[in-house]
């Protein structure tokens, strides 16, 4: 930290630049945007804080068949492998007084901000020093930038690990080493492990590989070994999670599940809903064509591989991103060096025309109204809608015994039933398939006729204006 701030102080200032913003609400519950992903991720945390840390067997609180098809008895949950999940465990495991969800937000703005820093690097080798500190401070400070940072998603962690698998592989193919070859190899290991989408990325590691070391470079065995440990940990995980079907979400549905791909609203949805307004708030777009279009002129290939990258995982990936708009976390550092690259080719295009003042002040103008407007798409995935499923959760918690398995419907949302720290279904309906399954209690805050019917044949543990708690094993007595 010393030799940053001793020769990069305006980095350090952009680095508590980006953690003020990202501490925002930073002890919120999980009913944010997005908050039933949110929710599974923190909820395989919370088990392995309440028993022992097996990486191998990560589970959480949602024992129904709506992810996979299939019944979960035993929670497990097998998506990624859970290293993110581990390191919130173990910090929580160390210091007790700890809140879950601000520790694990803290844990992945800790990686957001090393994704800053090896973003700032990488910008620095190919660009220099000016574009360095704008792709950091883009990074830092645009609001989708910001919220995507600070959740609690794997997302984060693999951001930081795939960045700086290509910073330190940069550094490798500028002067060979191993140290740097092995830093590279294991961050992208991990990173595909976390998110197996990077490997869509490919096109970039090809390009940085051809511009330092030609086509020759492609006969280096040490770069095919390069990719095959990479992929090998991946591929490993996937052999030993298909023992637990019923820990799988369904997945097939993310490439083309509802025949988007290529079509117009394929094209508006990521084109124009997610990139121009929602990250780049309609007028930051305006950057993008004009890096793109300089770095051909000057036949500098990094952006538009990078981006070659992206419109090859977006293909893929159709319906998940348009599904999703987190998907698109993946697209942030690109994002962020585009728009100082292109930044920098209309400063110097609008100095030579009219002259620097103006120019600087035109292009301050237009980054304020980027933020500007991308904020207002983004401020509301901060809010709590739904303040009463916190409520009846925190009662259920206070009410129920530990090993109460609850039924807490919320439309297969798992986010209502992590509140309540039970195991059970997110979702109502066969209540009497879901008692002999062991379902114990019944927590809602919508008095549908579910709810109603249930009400008047079970024991109230607990009723106010915001929520019902039932006790599903006592039967009301029948009035004569």
């Amino acid at each position: 930290m010393n030799t940053l701030l001793k020769k990069y102080p305006l980095l350090i200032f952009i680095i508590f630049i980006a953690l003020f913003l990202r501490i925002y609400k930073i002890s919120n519950p999980i009913l944010d945007w997005h908050s039933w992903r949110q929710a599974d991720t923190a909820s395989v945390t919370r088990e392995y804080v309440k028993s022992e840390i097996n990486p191998l067997y990560p589970k959480y609180h949602d024992i129904s068949n709506i992810a996979s098809g299939l019944e979960n008895p035993e929670g497990y949950r097998m998506v990624e492998f859970p290293i993110y999940n581990i390191i919130v465990a173990f910090i929580l495991k160390s210091f007790s007084t700890l809140q879950l969800e601000a520790t694990s937000r803290m844990v992945s703005i800790i990686f957001s901000i090393g994704t800053l820093v090896s973003l700032f690097f990488l910008t620095k080798s190919y660009y220099g020093k000016k574009a360095a500190y704008l792709a950091s401070f883009f990074f830092a400070v645009l609001p989708y930038s910001v919220f995507y940072s600070r959740t609690i998603l794997p997302e984060p962690t693999m951001l930081f690990f795939s960045t700086f698998s290509l910073v330190t592989l940069r550094y490798y193919l500028i002067k060979p080493s191993y140290r740097h070859y092995l830093l590279s190899v294991i961050s992208l290991a991990i990173a595909v492990l976390l998110k197996p989408f990077v490997i869509f990325l490919f096109p970039l590691y090809i390009q940085m590989i051809l511009e330092k070391k030609g086509w020759k470079g492609l006969k280096d065995f040490r770069l095919y070994l390069y990719a095959l440990i990479s992929i090998i940990p991946f591929l490993l995980w996937r052999k030993w999670i298909i023992n637990f079907p019923a820990g799988i979400p369904a997945s097939d549905w993310l490439f083309n599940g509802n025949g988007i791909r290529f079509r117009p609203a394929w094209f508006r949805w990521l084109g124009y809903e997610r990139i121009t307004k929602l990250i780049l708030g309609f007028v930051g777009i305006i950057f993008l064509p004009i890096s793109f279009l300089g770095s051909l002129k000057e036949k500098e290939f990094f952006i538009p591989s990078w981006w070659l990258g992206i419109g090859i995982y977006f293909s893929v990936i159709a319906t998940g991103n348009i599904q999703h708009d987190y998907y698109q976390i993946l697209i942030t550092p690109i994002i962020s060096i585009t728009l100082a690259h292109g930044v920098l080719i209309l400063d110097k295009f609008l100095s030579k025309k009219i002259n620097a003042l103006v120019s600087m002040g035109l292009i301050s103008f237009l980054i304020i109204l980027t933020l500007y407007f991308s904020n207002e798409q983004v401020k509301g995935y901060f809010n709590i809608n739904h303040p009463e499923l916190y409520d009846a959760g925190i009662a259920a918690d206070r009410l129920l015994p530990k090993d109460a398995i609850v039924i807490a419907p919320y439309f297969g949302d798992t986010a209502f039933l992590f509140q309540t720290n039970r195991w059970g279904w997110p979702i109502g309906d066969q209540i009497d398939d879901k008692i002999s399954k062991g379902a114990t209690h019944y927590v809602t805050t919508n008095m549908n006729d579910e709810a109603k019917q249930l009400e008047a044949k079970y024991i109230i543990v607990e009723k106010t204006q915001e929520y019902m708690i039932l006790d599903l094993r006592q039967e009301r007595e029948l009035e004569l």
